[in-house]
């Protein structure tokens, strides 16, 4: 047997243990799910492991590997060792905030309610009080994070019987928003007796544990699209005796998170062309015209939401969100009070615009030189230039392939309405600049907020509500992206910068 200790921590495994498999679950970041692809899995390790992997090679250097760096999930324990785990680093920048139109008020709580969003990477929520009126706020990290930045490397790894693993993971992770608030607003969680919980198609699977398999594979039809109520106790929350409202789906790509995001939009009450978006891990677009609803998802993948570049972080203390040119040279802004670690999605934006701006990355989305440095030691690669092409050209076809799907040209959209965390700090006019969204939108940007929390809110604070997002739901016309040759060139097109 070999004995690894960690953080005062001990465990004696068998020889040709992964190390990943060692360490408790999510101590180290995994968002390829332990692929070897991302290189976020660093430890320092002293003692009896496998010699470097060609994927470790590839992601760190000489130097970090003769400090003894590693990757958790390429590691092999061979005999006794000694890890070093990265120390945990706060101040996650979680919006929970969000516009609501005006609306009278019957809710669906007698005592304190509560809306979360489960989103891929992120948890949000609210509760409310007797009044109606906003008590506390809380947002955390996804859980579900460990088995993979991205909902199809969660859904395999249900398949593969994590399935009540996942779920245990996300309610856990709700209770703990529940109960924070509770103590926020000095009430028993207990009195909570109604909540809203929105996500997508896949999170709600797998937070009531319904068998992914639907989702896994072509067709990709959806076999729970929710509109329900359950019992809060159904779902491993502290407030057993809540009823719980799950919001319809349209599809198994478009969840219940568009379509509350929807009903916070307001744009389907409005007259005109009006587009709504919500960048994220997946690019979810929906389009409003002439009283007809068209939806579409796109696979954008985590690049803005800090997985999948080398230095990407989620927004907080030490991650570039913005970055300007100030007398032609690059100056960056970091949040919270620490040295710089890395950039997230709101920092990439700007700083390719900056570089395209020097002259320094030319429109193909070739790097002048093999890295530009931002901040020290906060870099950019030509890799993660291409990740970050390959994500901003599939939202934006998918935005210009509705509007071809629905015949309707560029200048007839009055409004481009931007809802989610990422999209909350997003520069619109940088985001143009790239080709995330279509330039001749950006002028015409609404930011919304975290919408998808704003619309469960409602749903909460206003029972009758639900018909319409029934309504919305049940009017939708998904889009199918991956038989469209519009899709397919315009996909193309938006590689160029």
């Amino acid at each position: 047997m070999a004995h690894v200790i960690w953080n005062g921590e001990s465990r004696d495994v068998q020889p040709g243990t992964r190390l990943s498999q060692v360490l408790p679950r999510g101590a180290v970041e995994t968002p390829c799910a332990g692929a070897g692809r991302c290189g976020k899995c660093r430890v320092r390790v002293q003692g009896q492991v496998s010699p470097p992997s060609p994927e470790e090679q590839a992601h760190l250097t000489r130097e970090e590997l003769a400090q003894g760096i590693r990757l958790a999930c390429r590691t092999l324990v061979m005999g006794d060792c000694r890890v070093d785990l990265p120390g945990a680093r706060g101040g996650d920048q979680i919006r929970t905030g969000g516009s609501m139109p005006d609306f009278p008020l019957a809710p669906a709580f007698r005592r304190w309610g509560a809306a979360v969003d489960i989103g891929t990477t992120t948890l949000a929520a609210r509760l409310y009080g007797p009044d109606g009126r906003l008590a506390a706020e809380a947002g955390a990290p996804n859980p579900q994070a460990s088995w993979g930045a991205d909902v199809i490397s969660r859904i395999g790894a249900a398949l593969q019987g994590e399935g009540a693993a996942l779920a245990a993971s996300v309610r856990a992770g709700a209770a703990a928003l529940l109960e924070e608030m509770a103590e926020k607003a000095g009430v028993p969680v207990e009195q909570i007796d109604a909540a809203v919980v929105t996500g997508n198609t896949a999170m709600l699977y797998l937070l009531t544990e319904t068998c992914p398999d639907a989702l896994s594979h072509a067709p990709f039809q959806a076999d729970r699209l929710f509109g329900e109520e359950t019992a809060a106790g159904r779902l491993g929350l502290p407030c057993r005796d809540a009823a719980v409202y799950l919001p319809p789906c349209m599809s198994a790509f478009v969840g219940a998170d568009i379509t509350t995001a929807l009903l916070a939009s307001g744009i389907c009450n409005s007259p005109g062309t009006r587009m709504m978006a919500d960048i994220g891990t997946n690019g979810e677009i929906a389009l409003w015209a002439e009283g007809h609803l068209r939806c579409c998802s796109t696979a954008a993948g985590p690049a803005f939401e800090g997985a999948g570049i080398s230095m990407g972080m989620p927004g907080k203390d030490g991650a570039i969100d913005h970055v300007s040119l100030q007398g032609g040279k690059l100056c960056a802004h970091v949040l919270g009070d620490a040295p710089p670690a890395g950039i997230c999605g709101s920092g990439i934006v700007d700083a390719l615009a900056c570089l395209l701006e020097t002259g320094d990355l030319d429109e193909t989305g070739f790097l002048e030189d093999e890295e530009a440095l931002l901040l020290p030691p906060v870099r950019l690669t030509q890799k993660d230039i291409r990740m970050v092409q390959l994500a901003k050209s599939a939202v934006c076809a998918g935005m210009r392939t509705l509007l071809h799907t629905a015949g309707i040209p560029m200048d007839q959209v009055e409004e481009l309405a931007i809802a989610g965390g990422f999209g909350s700090y997003l520069d619109a006019g940088n985001a143009g600049r790239i080709g995330l969204i279509p330039p001749e939108l950006a002028p015409r940007v609404r930011v919304l907020g975290n919408a998808a929390l704003s619309g469960a809110s409602m749903l909460l604070l206003n029972r009758d509500f639900r018909p319409a997002a029934q309504a919305l739901a049940a009017q939708a016309e998904t889009v199918d992206l991956t038989s469209s040759e519009e899709f397919l060139a315009a996909y193309t097109e938006g590689m160029f910068f």
